[in-house]
């Protein structure tokens, strides 16, 4: 952008240089500036919003923590912030809490959408969790089919650990065995859980 004062003349014919272009450009200014302020302001103001509807998807969401009864914050949290991370929370919660009450089938329903999840953890243990349900209530393909149309990844230790659960409680011994072992490898050495499968795998040996 070219200089609007030019070098060379006198501080008088500068001054009145700079006065011209101010009223030659004045309002280009103060559009700019005004527009400045407001994109500013209505971020500001967009933040602000967020963190109201993220206060409001919480406060229901522990409505639901408080009560699994209370239905109104249930379709509230669904109905309003679907996408707030706080209903895939509370359908894990709900489950869990059928599960307390031995309504498995209940708690089937709330799992399902999760295992599709965009949140891979809530997604994984949403999986396992429906695998667990159908194994308890001895429906031992479906707990397979559960486990093996799903990606593992950093949960492969569990998913084999699970999977030995599945054989050994339908008497298919040798692959219980399998999977054990995967599991042993796959776990860090640290795990608690690693002392749980080897007394499983000892008890078949």
């Amino acid at each position: 952008m070219k200089n609007f004062i030019e070098v060379g003349k006198t501080e008088e014919e500068q001054v009145e240089q700079i006065k011209k272009w101010v009223k030659d450009n004045g309002m280009q200014i103060f559009a700019g500036i005004a527009i400045g302020l407001s994109g500013i302001w209505g971020m500001d103001a967009y933040k602000s919003y967020q963190n109201a509807q993220s206060l409001e998807a919480r406060t229901l969401y522990l409505n639901v923590a408080i009560n699994p009864n209370n239905s109104k914050a249930l379709e509230q949290l669904s109905a309003e912030h679907e996408d707030s991370g706080y209903l895939e929370q509370a359908n894990l919660l709900l489950a869990k809490n059928a599960v307390n009450n031995k309504n498995y089938t209940q708690a089937l329903e709330y799992l399902a959408p999760l295992n599709a999840s965009n949140n891979n953890q809530i997604a994984k243990i949403a999986t396992l969790r429906t695998a667990s349900l159908h194994l308890e209530m001895g429906n031992f393909k479906q707990a397979l089919e559960v486990l093996n149309s799903a990606s593992s990844g950093e949960f492969n230790g569990l998913y084999n650990q699970l999977k030995g659960d599945i054989y050994l409680a339908d008497n298919q011994t040798d692959n219980a065995k399998k999977h054990y072992q995967l599991a042993l490898k796959q776990i860090s050495q640290d795990s608690k859980l690693r002392n749980l499968i080897s007394i499983k795998l000892n008890d078949l040996n």
